[in-house]
C-alpha cells in the first residue's frame, strides 16, 4: 500500500491532478485527499481549482458537477459509482413534472444527474437546501428526488408550498428510529446528529439535523460533548474522528454503508492517473444548461 501511495503522490506531481474525496470514502481514500467535504464543499473546490486533472473519489453525479464546473479533465475511478438515489427521477420525470406545475420553479437536490440538472431551475445541496428554497422568489416550487430532505426543509420553510418526489437514499433508511433509541440508552449523554436524507422518525430523535460539513460544524461548537451518534454513513464517523481524536464516534447503524461510495480503491486513483481514464464527458449542451441551475443556487447564497 506503501509504495502505491508513494506512486499516487508523484504522478499527481507529474500532472498537476488534485484529488477531491467525498467524505464517505473509504479511511485510506480519504488519507490520500487533497480535499475533503460534502457535495457542495466539492463542486466549489472543482469550480476552484488550477489543476489540469480531477480525480474525483465519490460517486457519479459529484464527478459530472466537477466537470460541469471546471470543463477540466476529470476521473472518476470506479465508473460504475452510481447513485440510486439520483436514479430515482430522470429527464423525462422533470419535463412531466413541468407540464403537471407550469410556472412553478423546481428544485434539485444535487444527487441528480447532469441531464436532470439541464431541466430543473435551482440546484441545492443537503446543507444549503433551507437557505436556497428560502431564497427562492415563488411561494410554491417543486423539490426533487429527496423526499426526507424535501420534508426537512418544508419544516423549516414554513412560508412556501413544497411539492415532493418521491425519491431517497437508500443508504440511511437503512438507520432505524430503533438504533438510535438503543444507543441513546447506552449512551444518554451523547448528542445525536442526523442527515436529513434519514427518514423523519430518526431526524425527530436527533439533537441536531444536517449534511456531512454541518455535523463537523456542530462537533466543533461542542467541545465540552465526549460522544456523538453520528446518524448517515458509516464513513463520516473516520472523518470526524481524524478531526477530533479526543471525542468519540458512534455511528448509529453499522449497516449504513453505501456501497457505491466504497467503490473507488486506491489501485483504481493510481490506474486513474497513469492511464487518466476513465473521463467523465458531457455534451456540451448539457454542460450549458446544467450550469445554469448550479449557478443560480450560488446566486441565491450570495456567492
Amino acid at each position: 500500500m506503501d509504495e502505491t501511495i508513494e506512486k499516487i503522490k508523484q504522478l499527481k506531481k507529474e500532472k498537476n491532478a488534485v484529488i477531491l474525496a467525498h467524505n464517505y470514502q473509504l479511511p485510506e481514500v480519504q488519507d490520500i485527499a487533497d480535499y475533503l467535504g460534502d457535495s457542495l464543499d466539492l463542486s466549489r473546490k472543482a469550480k476552484e481549482t488550477n489543476a489540469d486533472i480531477i480525480i474525483f473519489c465519490g460517486v457519479h453525479f459529484m464527478a459530472e458537477t466537477a466537470y460541469i464546473l471546471s470543463k477540466k479533465t476529470v476521473i472518476l475511478p470506479d465508473i460504475t459509482s452510481g447513485c440510486p438515489l439520483a436514479d430515482m427521477i430522470t429527464k423525462k420525470d422533470i419535463l412531466e413534472l413541468r407540464k403537471k406545475y407550469p410556472d412553478v420553479p423546481i428544485v434539485g437536490y444535487i444527487n441528480t444527474s447532469a441531464e436532470v440538472k439541464s431541466e430543473i431551475d435551482y440546484c441545492c445541496t443537503s446543507a444549503n437546501a433551507v437557505e436556497v428554497v428560502s431564497n427562492i422568489p415563488s411561494d410554491k416550487v417543486v423539490f426533487v428526488p429527496d423526499k426526507y430532505l424535501g420534508s426537512f426543509v418544508k419544516r423549516k420553510v414554513k412560508n412556501k408550498e413544497i411539492i415532493l418526489w418521491d425519491g431517497y437514499c437508500p443508504t440511511h433508511l437503512k438507520i432505524l428510529d430503533d438504533d438510535i433509541k438503543k444507543l441513546k440508552k447506552k449512551y444518554p449523554s451523547a448528542k445525536v446528529v442526523v442527515h436529513p436524507e434519514c427518514n423523519l422518525a430518526v431526524q425527530e430523535l436527533a439533537d441536531e439535523v444536517c449534511g456531512t460539513s454541518g455535523m463537523i460544524k456542530y462537533v466543533k461548537n461542542h467541545p465540552e460533548v465526549k460522544t456523538f451518534i453520528i446518524g448517515t454513513e458509516v464513513g463520516m464517523c473516520y472523518r470526524l474522528k481524524k478531526l477530533y481524536p479526543q471525542q468519540e464516534f458512534i455511528p448509529a447503524s453499522e449497516v449504513a454503508i453505501c456501497p457505491n461510495m466504497k467503490k473507488n480503491t486506491l489501485e483504481k486513483i493510481l490506474y486513474s492517473l497513469e492511464e487518466l481514464q476513465p473521463q467523465v464527458v458531457l455534451d456540451e449542451e448539457i454542460v450549458i444548461k446544467a450550469k445554469r441551475c448550479i449557478e443560480n443556487m450560488f446566486e441565491l447564497m450570495g456567492k
